[in-house]
């Protein structure tokens, strides 16, 4: 499947700690590199991922229109794991208590739900393979904790 739509401006990285997300632990140095990582998403990184993400994706354009008009692609996250040298991501979703908070005139079912949740996930992660793929070239350097022991 594909979903023909152009893609949206990128998200604004906002200075938040990865940690208070429930899907992220981060270890070790606390430089996120959001400047740099926004940098590289308005320089191209953001407008490849989305294309390539949006000629794949199982989103219709009902679906995407709801991700729209609820701000979804703003509330992305990405930042810099030091430890795991990797990009790291929190993507936004839709919560559990959709229907009771009406949040959307067209969110009708679980199925729509799920759909937009896997959908924004994935995203997330085709930007960050592009990110660290085709447009990071700084390495972390490494420092051992003093309390190794010595195995000689």
């Amino acid at each position: 499947m594909s979903l023909d739509v152009q893609p949206p401006e990128p998200p604004e990285l906002q200075e938040t700690d990865p940690n208070e997300y429930d899907d992220a632990e981060i270890v070790g140095d606390t430089d996120y590199k959001r400047t740099e990582l926004e940098e590289f998403l308005k320089a191209g990184a953001w407008e490849e991922a989305f294309t390539e993400w949006a000629e794949s994706s199982d989103m219709d354009q009902q679906e995407f229109q709801i991700v729209t008009d609820l701000g979804l692609i703003q509330r992305f996250d990405f930042f810099w794991d030091s430890f795991a040298e990797r990009v790291g991501y929190h993507a936004p979703g839709l919560p559990e208590d959709w229907k009771e908070r009406e949040l959307h005139p067209d969110l009708d079912s679980w199925g729509t739900v799920s759909a937009i949740n896997a959908g924004l996930t994935e995203l997330g992660q085709i930007t960050c393979d592009v990110l660290k793929n085709e447009y990071i070239d700084w390495e972390t350097e490494y420092e051992a904790p003093d309390d190794l022991p010595d195995f000689d």
